[in-house]
């Protein structure tokens, strides 16, 4: 039987109902299945590996996105996230893409970059061009630290240098460009950045201070695009209004933090569930929001000549699939094998799509319901477990405050001594 991440009802399933179709989605063992099964599945022994001053685990809940289409190819999308409605909309916007082919998806190469900076140069121009000229034995410099990944098809493989004009005097910033493969790169490219620090110095006779990678991975990035129809999104004056949104957060960068922020909500759920750095995510694509001059926008959306509504997307993505929490955390593993992804460029492809998703399910919502009203029933709930409501009572309370549409702590209480006096009647 053809694999699906389309599966009707999904949501409706016990949580022991959808592992076993996750399961045999991705072929998983009996010991991953029962690591999905654990909320303990990360030991202390291991994360006392990981960090320093361990005391303890976080878990967080498990979702799984479903519906995504993907340069043809089927994906169940696990996430990591503790904010209601997220996985559900980015699985609603995968489900009304695939009416079109779903989701296609591009990427560069995984370039990082490293900078070392070099101060107290009395001629910053002529020390760039001697860098320069120096190119050759700084690359092969770098790749001596790391033979493996050279051997792969990685390493350093170009260099540029800037001068920079500072507060403390010019500054002669060098900047390695790092070929990662499926790593993120951030040991590989550091440990370069070292080794070349003194040859910087040697040749501009300044002093190097810092040598570290950039999260600003402008050279790395993800892409996704997708074609909705109209009349999957609601008809063409919600594709109007979706536009419409887009472009208000395009002009305003008060409204595009909070668009961006929803696309993240989307790529930091799949970037947490495979243990990458969601930091260096965050980081990069804030970063790059600013690149024309002002903060805005990392999706886009238009529509075409038939009426359609269509997204893209572009940001930096720093992931890998080796190193770090990726080959260490249990979870982390089960939930690649569930992606199925085979390099960390389509990983990051994956989470572009997803972000996409996520973005238009939350812009979908604003214009055609209202935000509030897609988070009520979830957030309710919350509200009536912190009340110290249970069982059948929960129900009861969210129905209610749902209904009056005032989902506060203090009418839950309300509503749960109510509930309760007339059990005692």
């Amino acid at each position: 039987m053809k694999k699906t991440s389309q599966i009707s009802g999904f949501y409706k399933l016990t949580p022991e109902e959808r592992i076993k179709y996750v399961k045999d989605f991705a072929d998983l063992t009996e010991k991953e299945e029962k690591i999905l099964q654990s909320t303990g599945a990360l030991d202390m022994e291991i994360a006392d590996r990981m960090i320093e001053n361990v005391v303890g685990t976080f878990p967080l809940p498990l979702g799984i996105a479903m519906n995504f289409l993907i340069n043809n190819k089927e994906y169940m999308i696990p996430m990591a996230i503790e904010e209601p409605s997220v996985v559900a909309a980015a699985t609603y916007a995968a489900k009304m893409a695939r009416k079109k082919g779903g989701f296609f998806t591009s990427s560069t190469d995984p370039i990082m970059i490293g900078q070392i900076q070099a101060v107290e140069i009395m001629d910053p121009y002529a020390a760039k061009m001697k860098i320069l000229a120096a190119k050759k034995e700084i690359l092969q410099k770098a790749n001596d630290q790391d033979p493996i990944l050279v051997s792969v098809g990685g390493g350093a493989k170009d260099l540029e240098v800037k001068v920079i004009d500072t507060s403390t005097g010019p500054m002669v910033i060098t900047e390695l460009q790092v070929d990662c493969r499926d790593a993120m790169g951030a040991n590989a490219v550091n440990t370069m950045a070292e080794a070349v620090a003194p040859m910087i110095e040697r040749i501009t006779s300044g002093r190097v201070y810092l040598r570290i990678i950039s999260n600003l991975a402008v050279k790395r990035l993800a892409r996704a695009y997708v074609v909705i129809e109209k009349e999957a999104v609601g008809g063409e004056e919600i594709v109007d209004g979706i536009v419409e949104a887009y472009n208000f957060a395009a002009s305003d960068p008060y409204r595009a933090a909070t668009h961006n922020k929803g696309i993240l909500n989307g790529i930091i759920g799949v970037v947490l569930a495979t243990g990458n750095d969601h930091r260096a995510i965050e980081a990069g694509a804030h970063a790059y929001a600013v690149k024309n001059g002002q903060y805005g926008t990392i999706s886009y959306w238009e529509k075409n000549k038939e009426g359609d509504l269509v997204g893209s997307i572009e940001l930096p993505m720093a992931v890998g699939l080796i190193g770090g929490a990726t080959k260490v955390h249990p979870t982390a593993k089960v939930a690649i094998k569930i992606l199925g992804v085979k390099s960390a460029n389509e990983l990051g492809e994956v989470m572009a799509a997803v972000g996409l998703a996520q973005n238009l399910g939350a812009l979908r919502a604003l214009t055609h319901e209202g935000i509030q009203r897609g988070h009520m029933s979830l957030h309710a709930r919350n509200m009536a477990v912190t009340a110290g409501a249970s069982g059948s009572e929960i129900e009861m309370i969210v129905e209610r405050m749902v209904k009056e549409r005032k989902v506060r702590m203090d009418r839950a209480k309300e509503l749960l001594e109510e509930v309760r006096k007339k059990e005692k009647l």
